[in-house]
């Protein structure tokens, strides 16, 4: 008689994927020529300029010596990403909300 088979043990559980401001990322989007147009940087968030979404890279050191970029700030329409790859993610900042017993009251 053979003994029982144990069961594989479980796979490590992966940690979740988050995009968050502060993450290092590096964004292939759509160009002028038959290349992507690869932006690295630090994600800063999303932000919207005339209805169009777009995701605001803060540009590199290295990037902006090279003449790539004029500002600090790129901003990329999310129509125009065509991959994202995270690089190093940050922490999520915790939400923030102010404890209602160390608020000072308006009246006293």
């Amino acid at each position: 008689m053979t003994p029982p088979e144990t069961p594989p043990p479980a796979p490590a559980k992966k940690p979740t994927i988050s995009l968050t401001p502060g993450s290092r990322v590096r964004v292939h989007s759509a160009g002028a020529r038959e290349e992507p147009f690869v932006s690295v940087g630090l994600f800063r968030g999303l932000v919207s300029v005339g209805g169009e979404n777009s995701m605001a890279i803060e540009i590199e050191e290295r990037a902006r010596k090279a003449g790539r970029a004029e500002e600090g700030i790129r901003l990329i329409p999310l129509n125009a990403i065509m991959a994202i790859d995270i690089l190093t993610s940050a922490k999520p900042e915790e939400e923030k909300r102010a404890d209602p017993g160390s608020a000072q009251a308006y009246f006293r």
